[in-house]
């Protein structure tokens, strides 16, 4: 009589019995195989989370901000960057942000018409680009940034510095700007990436031009770039603002920040893949040794099963079912550990939570090969027990 066919299905539920039958050993079996999967997460976590934050703390150092502005010409005058150096630049393709200032010449501003010419407190008058708060990693203080409606209108923004010398905080304040009254709307927190914002009474440019006679020529454009593109960028910056003459535009450096994050990143990537591998081995010991007694254990039951005509190759089925069975409860418990450890270490650090979606997914996966391959030799040296040898036990 030919034995019969299992199907996968009958394969699978063939090894939840073989689990369901020791519960307490499953269990504490699944813990050591999630104990292993949520180290690799959690450490895999943790890492991110903090190179998240390595990443966060050398943004506010603008490691990818770079900074435009006119030079000086052989005789001593300084060039004008072109009305047309914003769009232009805009148009470089791993440029992210762009945004400018432009000085208003022979224009101060003041707390009151009556307070006399000359005591500016070297607040100067600048026109503003609407990209520029983003663009150098600026925050307001109280009231808001100028819009699309505010910018063509006479309404003034003052730096922290601009604000104190004024003794300006409260919005709607008028204040005597280039011969009229302008509306204050905001006031600014210190801009550490561009401190020259900070001492500016800062206009829209459309009223900068319909006000103050500004001639849109920008004096310094301020450019966030893709990290890994700042020194590509920089090499194509000044000829891209001012085609006809590239030697007349200065163009900042990167930042050492910038070669800082590079090497953080670098030598994190490296921790990461060591601890992950460590960890994982760990489980797929846990897994193997789980296996290889529960074979030791069951004996009688599979000479028993051979004397009722089950195959060796349905004896390996039902062994590795089960490591497999076991190997994703494991994982499943030990991704849902892993990812709660570094949520709850994140936040105590005051970090961002970043769990990497491909180390959830490697982990699974990764637990389930594993699994096989330690649940193989056990279901091969299973399969091989003779029914007589079986059931005469250890």
């Amino acid at each position: 009589m030919r034995p019969a066919r299992l199907r996968p299905a009958d394969f699978v539920r063939l090894g939840g019995t073989g689990l369901r039958t020791r519960p307490l050993r499953v269990f504490l079996s699944a813990l050591g195989i999630a104990i292993g999967v949520a180290a690799m997460v959690a450490v895999v976590g943790i890492s991110s989370s903090s190179r998240a934050e390595v990443d966060r703390r050398l943004d506010a150092l603008g490691t990818n901000m770079l900074r435009v502005a006119p030079g000086q010409t052989p005789d001593g005058t300084t060039n004008r960057l072109p009305v047309e150096s914003v769009p232009m630049i805009r148009r470089i393709g791993p440029v992210q942000r762009v945004a400018a200032t432009g000085l208003v010449e022979d224009a101060a501003v003041y707390r009151n018409r009556h307070v006399p010419v000359g005591r500016t407190g070297s607040i100067q008058v600048a026109a503003a680009w609407s990209g520029l708060l983003p663009a150098v990693g600026g925050e307001l203080r109280t009231g808001r940034w100028l819009s699309r409606v505010t910018e063509e209108y006479p309404a003034v923004v003052l730096g922290a510095q601009a604000a104190r010398r004024l003794d300006v905080y409260t919005p709607g304040t008028r204040l005597w700007l280039g011969g009229q009254w302008f509306a204050l709307v905001g006031v600014l927190d210190p801009v550490p990436l561009a401190p020259e914002i900070d001492g500016s009474a800062l206009v829209g440019r459309q009223a900068a031009r319909t006000y103050l006679g500004f001639d849109g020529h920008p004096s310094t454009v301020y450019v966030r770039t893709r990290d890994d593109r700042v020194g590509a960028v920089r090499e194509v910056l000044a000829a891209t603002a001012n085609p006809e003459k590239p030697s007349g535009v200065l163009v900042s450096r990167p930042s050492d920040a910038l070669a800082a994050r590079e090497a953080a990143e670098s030598t994190l990537t490296g921790l990461l893949l060591g601890l992950g591998s460590v960890a994982l081995l760990v489980g797929g010991v846990g897994v193997g040794n789980t296996m290889v007694i529960s074979v030791l254990e069951r004996r009688p039951e599979i000479g028993l099963r051979r004397a009722l005509g089950a195959t060796s190759g349905q004896i390996r089925g039902q062994f590795v079912s089960e490591s497999l069975l076991l190997s994703a409860l494991g994982g499943l418990g030990g991704t849902v550990l892993g990812t709660a450890i570094t949520a709850v270490f994140a936040a105590a650090r005051g970090w961002p939570t970043e769990v990497p979606v491909w180390a959830t997914a490697a982990g699974l996966g990764v637990t389930l090969v594993i699994g096989a391959v330690a649940g193989l030799y056990p279901a091969v040296r299973a399969g091989r027990l003779a029914p007589t040898q079986a059931l005469a036990g250890p």
